[in-house]
């Protein structure tokens, strides 16, 4: 064969798997892929999925996600449930996974004021901390926690939902005793263990341009004193036909503006009507099951499933819109049964918040809008 034939054949054959990628069906096409030029795509995990106790996840995560995070696992009451002990066991398997998926690891979270024991903001016999007792009591946490995994854990949420939807500081325990200096001294500490990671605030709601404000307000603040803040992680906690593209967009907008990276951090689309109390991600209003707030508890109606493709589509036609300013997409679990929202804000229901199903299936129709609404983007 001539070397023009030879090269020729060659063209062709590369021509080929060029639209063989190009137009592969979005369950072959996986989430990394799609976003290879945007943003990281991420997964928060939880316990059995990351000592490999669920086999399907394994498959699914290698193909699909290039982050992760750690659902409940290094949380507080959980990594550190009494003064003198520590619970590594998760957190060492976690890092593991990362290493082995070659992924960007996110630590969550070292200060909430949720899954907290009354340890830590209590002396021995049940009154209060002071405020120095009770920041030296974070510092040492933070020193334990971040110090074990200094380099190992790329991002931490340091601080987690410490303002209101109001704007102002959340009434929480950490903010009775210590004020807003127990933010700040979360976020030196964190620094101080390890320079190398980056350092995020993180909350729902931030469409909220109050709310919004005032983290802004609150991580200005923080960099004035010299305080290292990298981002603003923003909890997408979404429903069917709320918050608006245009405050979403608005919220990425005025972070980017600000100085600050942009991570969309808990992702997933509510599919299911609330008790009106419930907006939000606030994990104190919960009630107790009601058949009412269940109506698709053996699969979704088409009419909904639909609607439910056009919601992800347009979202991440935003997200690519604005990838210049977005590092990172995490999903807030890897599967529908895995999803909080099962049981937040009614418990024991049937949600279908996520881009993969029950049985860890790609929804092939979501995708493919998705995969339709960005290339009108690019």
């Amino acid at each position: 064969m001539k070397n023009s034939n030879r090269y020729s054949v060659f063209a062709i054959f590369g021509l080929i798997s060029i639209l063989i990628f190009a137009f592969q069906s979005p369950s072959e096409q996986s989430l990394k892929e799609m976003f290879a030029e945007n943003f990281l795509v991420g997964a928060a995990l939880n316990y059995k999925e990351v000592n490999g106790q669920e086999e399907r996840a394994l498959p699914v995560l290698k193909k699909h996600f290039n982050s992760i995070s750690p659902e409940n696992g290094l949380k507080w009451i959980k990594v550190h449930p009494e003064p003198d002990r520590y619970d590594f066991e998760f957190g060492d398997q976690y890092v593991a996974l990362g290493e082995k998926l070659n992924a960007f690891v996110v630590g969550h979270t070292l200060a909430w004021h949720q899954q907290v024991p009354d340890w830590v903001f209590e002396k021995v016999d049940g009154s209060p901390k002071t405020k120095a007792e009770l920041l030296k009591t974070l510092e040492d946490h933070i020193e334990a926690v971040v110090g074990r995994y200094k380099g190992k854990i790329h991002g931490w949420d340091v601080v987690n939902e410490a303002i209101a939807d109001n704007g102002e500081f959340r009434n929480s325990k950490w903010f009775d005793i210590a004020g807003v200096d127990f933010i700040k001294t979360a976020f030196r500490k964190a620094h101080e263990m390890d320079p190398t990671a980056e350092l995020y605030y993180n909350d729902y709601n931030v469409f909220n341009s109050k709310k919004r404000a005032a983290i802004l307000k609150l991580a200005q603040e923080m960099r004035d004193e010299g305080i290292r803040v990298d981002g603003i992680g923003m909890q997408g906690h979404y429903m069917l036909r709320s918050p608006s593209i245009n405050e979403i967009e608005k919220g990425i907008l005025d972070i980017h503006e600000a100085g600050f990276k942009v991570m969309i951090t808990e992702l997933d689309v509510d599919v299911l009507k609330r008790p009106k109390e419930a907006i939000g991600a606030d994990l104190a209003k919960t009630y107790e099951f009601q058949a009412e707030y269940n109506p698709y508890e053996n699969g979704l109606p088409l009419e909904i499933e639909k609607e439910l493709s056009q919601r992800y589509a347009a979202i991440f036609q935003l997200y690519t819109k604005h990838s210049d300013k977005i590092s990172r997409v995490t999903f807030w679990g890897t599967h529908d049964k895995a999803s909080w929202l099962n049981n937040w804000p009614v418990r024991g229901r049937t949600n279908y918040p996520l881009l993969f199903d029950k049985n860890f299936n790609p929804k092939a129709q979501i995708l493919e809008a998705i995969r339709e609404k960005i290339a009108t983007t690019s």
